[in-house]
């Protein structure tokens, strides 16, 4: 194929990827603009001023980034591990495999389209946090940044799960059972500093924890870790995790009936 087929048969899985979800808006963007919606309302108003000021901000504002990022990274894998998955269950992604198209093509497709639900959601979140908090970005290159790399990381483990998975319980292990809970104790609602050396030491441990950090830095110019680090090591995650997913769509392991 030539470098405009290949753009076609990339535009196309992406544009297919924006109109599923956009033409369920209302399961795919409203669910987390309430739950978050929620978090404001429970961590801003309720209990935020109990709590008092984190790192110099108030603790409405501290958490806004962490509640940003996980409504991204959550979105973005959900988007690929569910569309990738039912294609594969359907059998249709073998068309696409015998398909004179370059397996990377399908996989920037994909992602791209996680990519795109991620940001939508993010954006959405962050409207709606500014009902509650006022918006001071310090960064808007880390920022940005930061977002987009994990967005595209955790579009890439979501189509890593969809591969390996055999059922539609597969594809839900992960989010319940290892996303959430990372992502509860990564950093979104506190500060590692506040906590024991040995519990600060296990949080280093945890990815997301310098994802939300990274994120943070660039709103807010507070980090806990160091944050050209933590770009790094997203990066370097991201290239792994597309090499190991380019190299199962080359193999067809887990794809062909």
């Amino acid at each position: 194929m030539n470098s405009q087929e290949t753009w076609i048969a990339f535009s196309t899985i992406l544009t297919k990827e924006i109109r599923r979800f956009l033409r369920i808006w209302m399961q795919t963007l409203l669910p987390p603009a309430i739950t978050t919606g929620l978090y404001f309302v429970i961590f801003g108003t309720l209990i935020g001023s109990r709590i008092g000021e984190m790192q110099g901000y108030s603790y409405i504002q501290f958490v806004v980034p962490g509640l940003v990022m996980m409504s991204v990274l959550t979105n973005s894998y959900s988007n690929v591990v569910s569309s990738f998955f039912s294609n594969k269950f359907q059998h249709s992604i073998e068309e696409l495999l015998v398909a004179p198209v370059p397996n990377w093509a399908i996989l920037a497709g994909y992602v791209a389209g996680g990519v795109a639900r991620g940001i939508c959601v993010g954006i959405v979140v962050t409207i709606l946090s500014l009902f509650f908090s006022k918006l001071h970005v310090q960064h808007w290159l880390i920022m940005i940044s930061a977002v987009l790399l994990t967005s595209v990381l955790f579009s890439l483990l979501g189509l890593l799960n969809a591969i390996f998975a055999k059922n539609f319980d597969d594809i839900s292990i992960i989010p319940t059972f290892v996303l959430t809970p990372l992502t509860y104790l990564g950093g979104v609602f506190y500060s590692i500093d506040l906590l024991p050396p040995f519990w600060k030491a296990l949080s280093q441990l945890n990815p997301i924890l310098y994802m939300v950090n990274a994120f943070r830095y660039g709103m807010l110019g507070i980090s806990d870790v160091n944050v050209s680090a933590s770009l790094g090591m997203i990066a370097l995650f991201s290239c792994i995790a597309c090499v190991v997913a380019l190299r199962l769509l080359n193999s067809s392991k887990g794809l062909r009936s």
